[in-house]
C-alpha cells in the first residue's frame, strides 16, 4: 500500500532562537555578513548542520527579516540549504511567495557562500533584489562540496532580472569556516561522493 508523510516540516536549531534575539537593524553590508558568517561558524560549532548561513533583510533599513543556516544532514532533507531555509522561513513571515511583491519593501539574500545551481534557481524567483555574497563557488568546491551545474552567465542573468549582485564581502572569513567544518571532520554530504582533485 503507498504511503507518504501528509507534511514536510524541519526544525531551526535551539541556538537560532537567542542568536537573533533582540537584533538591531544593521545599516553596513559588511555587519550583515559578519552575522550571516559567524550564524554559519555556529552552525558549525554547535553540529547543527552545514557550514552555510544565509538571511534576508529589507535593503534599506537593514532590518532580519530571516535567518537560516543549512539542515542538510541533520534534517536528512537535501533541499534544506541555508539560502532555501532563509527564503521558506521569510516567505512564510511575510505570507507570501514573493518577496519582491508591490506591497513589501526591497529585500535582499546575504549569504556565506555562492550559492549552489538549486539555490541560484530560487533567488531566481524569491523575488529579492540584490544578493550579497561571501565566499566563492570555488571555496566550497575546493572542501568537497558538489556546487551543481551553473551557466556561465549566471550573474548576467540575475541583473537582467533586477537582481544586484555583491561578491567577495568578507571571503577570506566566510572561507574560513568552511576549512574549519573540513578540519572539525565535518560531513560532505553529496549524493555521489566524489574524491578531491
Amino acid at each position: 500500500m503507498f504511503n507518504q508523510p501528509p507534511a514536510i516540516q524541519f526544525e531551526l536549531p535551539g541556538w537560532i532562537g537567542a542568536y537573533t534575539q533582540g537584533i538591531s537593524p544593521m545599516q553596513a553590508v559588511n555587519d550583515r555578513m559578519s552575522f550571516v558568517i559567524e550564524a554559519s561558524r555556529r552552525n558549525v560549532s554547535e553540529q547543527t548542520g552545514g557550514p552555510f548561513a544565509a538571511a534576508i533583510f529589507e535593503r534599506d533599513s537593514g532590518k532580519l527579516v530571516s535567518l537560516g543556516v543549512n539542515l542538510v544532514m541533520t534534517e536528512r532533507l537535501s533541499i534544506l540549504h541555508a539560502e532555501m531555509v532563509a527564503f521558506s522561513l521569510a516567505q512564510r513571515k511575510l505570507n507570501t511567495y514573493d518577496l519582491g511583491a508591490d506591497c513589501l519593501l526591497v529585500h535582499e539574500l546575504v549569504t556565506s557562500t555562492e550559492p549552489c545551481a538549486m539555490c541560484f534557481g530560487a533567488i531566481c524567483w524569491s523575488g529579492v533584489r540584490r544578493l550579497v555574497i561571501g565566499a566563492r563557488d570555488e571555496d566550497a568546491r575546493a572542501i568537497g562540496f558538489d556546487e551543481g551545474p551553473k551557466m556561465a552567465e549566471r550573474w548576467i542573468e540575475l541583473q537582467q532580472r533586477g537582481i544586484d549582485v555583491v561578491h567577495d564581502i568578507q571571503r577570506e572569513k566566510a572561507a574560513a569556516v568552511l576549512s574549519e567544518y573540513l578540519l572539525a571532520g565535518g560531513g560532505i554530504y553529496n549524493s555521489r561522493q566524489r574524491k578531491l582533485e
